[in-house]
């Protein structure tokens, strides 16, 4: 039984951070991942991050984009495709620790030369973080409790030249019960539907995240609510 509370995160797992998850059940998962994924405002809310905070730099530098919990690359390939547009010049390292997805990432980027994908646990061995320009975490602070957010949080503020994207959801009833109704109809799997609702009780509210954000030093946070049930949060590199 998967339980909800406005007053506290759900420590409950999700079924998908096992690390033997791979096969058919995988793939099927990651599709319904991409459906759930463009309902609640999918990838454009970290581009439009990764825009804002390109805004005083230049297209002609190299800027390494770092993807924590890349999953099957997805968002690495619209992060390229939007850099082909816009004339940037991105590198993206896309970082995951489940060695199952990260092979099917790689299948489905082969046609893209300027992403890569190294296995990594981040909470193992935080030297084997790349450095970069922008890192970004879409999806993935829900999985944690807080004080591994905490900690993550500052280890990528210094990994970091520019700054951060978060891009989370929110814990709301309201959206609870709608991802309860429609998962029903839309969803292929189990799985999805069960971390659906678990993602969303472990989400956040916005004063959750400003709590957070005053221990993260160095970095000037701006968080905002975005449609549908997601917070965008900025965290610009101070140096």
């Amino acid at each position: 039984m998967i339980t909800f509370s406005n007053k506290h995160r759900s420590k409950q797992p999700e079924i998908m951070d096992d690390l033997n998850f791979q096969g058919a059940e995988m793939k099927d998962l990651l599709r319904d991942l991409k459906i759930v994924n463009k309902w609640l405002g999918g990838n454009a809310i970290t581009i439009d991050g990764i825009e804002k905070l390109m805004q005083d730099h230049s297209k002609t530098e190299k800027i390494i984009i770092l993807d924590i919990g890349c999953g099957d690359g997805e968002l690495l390939r619209k992060c390229a495709d939007f850099g082909k547009r816009k004339n940037y010049n991105f590198e993206l390292i896309g970082l995951d620790f489940n060695g199952n997805i990260l092979k099917f990432a790689e299948e489905k980027s082969s046609n893209y030369p300027n992403i890569k994908f190294q296995k990594v646990d981040i909470f193992l061995d935080e030297n084997l973080i790349p450095n970069c320009d922008i890192a970004l975490c879409t999806l993935v602070l829900h999985h944690f409790n807080n004080e591994k957010i905490e900690t993550l949080l500052k280890i990528l503020i210094q990994k970091t030249r520019i700054g951060l994207i978060v891009n989370d959801l929110q814990r709301s009833k309201q959206a609870f019960n709608l991802f309860k109704m429609a998962s029903q109809l839309l969803l292929k799997t189990k799985t999805a539907r069960h971390d659906g609702l678990v993602s969303i009780a472990r989400g956040f509210k916005k004063s959750e995240l400003e709590h957070i954000s005053k221990k993260i030093p160095n970095q000037m946070s701006v968080i905002r609510w975005r449609w549908a049930y997601r917070y965008q949060w900025i965290l610009k590199k101070d140096i």
